[in-house]
């Protein structure tokens, strides 16, 4: 398996409410056959430096982008069947969506396309001009630029203060609040919190939560691969480590020890996206 180098480096403060840490990562030989894009409280925008990344819904065919944004979802993609070594990420907070993107992040949720559909020609040209430069530091400078172009060149909606408190109410609480409790704090109907939650971001809050929840197993299994499964089942919610089991197949598709055999090598220095608080 080949080894993976990455690079990162904080965004200026005037991008710091939509984007994550700038990073770039290349693979020093032929990168594995499948990655599972696990669901996170982050969109995620990937621009090659090479070939074009190969991306499917489980069971759907493989789609090949230069460069692509993704939305929330609630269960793995797969990455891979390319021979794409090298890229840049960001993890993108909601509100980005909007800022940098000109879409509610509703619009993006469950799917994945190319990022040129989304900006256009300026997605196609900052493609071209990453992959003209070969230093990592240089890359991140044009990446901030056409970040901060973007957020420049566009009037950002706000969202109605009950949906952006139950967002970080979420986000805070990593998924262990209740949807009746979520309602009667924001003073709505459980119903209309849903429907309203449900077209600003895509996702229920009720599956919003169960992502956050899954999250933050994940996270921990990263930090700390040696946390017994039955400890951490009980210590973010789940019923008993069976519970915890049938969720991972449900989510990622595969179970915890296979998705740590499989891909937590190449993830162990990897930035998390989890790892950063959202904010609407």
């Amino acid at each position: 398996m080949a080894g993976m180098e990455h690079h990162t480096r904080p965004v200026q403060p005037a991008l710091r409410p939509y984007v994550g840490d700038l990073v770039g990562y290349a693979y020093d030989g032929d990168p594995p056959q499948l990655h599972r894009g696990l669901p996170s409280r982050f969109l995620t925008l990937v621009i090659t430096l090479d070939d074009p990344l190969g991306v499917a819904w489980p069971g759907r065919p493989v789609e090949k982008y230069d460069a692509l944004v993704g939305g929330l979802h609630s269960t793995a993609v797969h990455i891979g069947q390319t021979p794409s070594r090298a890229g840049v990420q960001l993890s993108l907070t909601p509100p980005a969506a909007r800022a940098l993107l000109g879409l509610p992040p509703g619009e993006l949720a469950k799917t994945v396309i190319g990022l040129d559909e989304v900006l256009g020609r300026p997605a196609r040209e900052l493609t071209d001009r990453l992959r003209e430069e070969s230093s990592w530091q240089r890359r991140f400078d044009l990446l901030e630029v056409a970040l901060l172009q973007q957020l420049g060149a566009r009037e950002t909606a706000t969202v109605r203060p009950e949906v952006g408190w139950v967002w970080q109410r979420l986000c805070a609480s990593g998924g262990a609040i209740g949807v009746q409790e979520l309602a009667t704090e924001v003073g709505w109907s459980r119903r209309h919190l849903t429907d309203r939650f449900t077209a600003e971001f895509g996702l229920a809050p009720k599956v919003a939560a169960r992502v956050l929840r899954f999250e933050r197993v994940t996270g921990q299994l990263r930090r700390q691969p040696r946390t017994r499964l039955a400890d951490l089942s009980a210590s973010v919610g789940y019923a008993d480590q069976a519970h915890l089991t049938r969720e991972f197949r449900t989510i990622a598709g595969c179970s915890p020890r296979q998705w740590m055999t499989e891909e937590l090598p190449n993830l162990q220095d990897f930035p998390a996206a989890g790892d950063r608080q959202s904010e609407v």
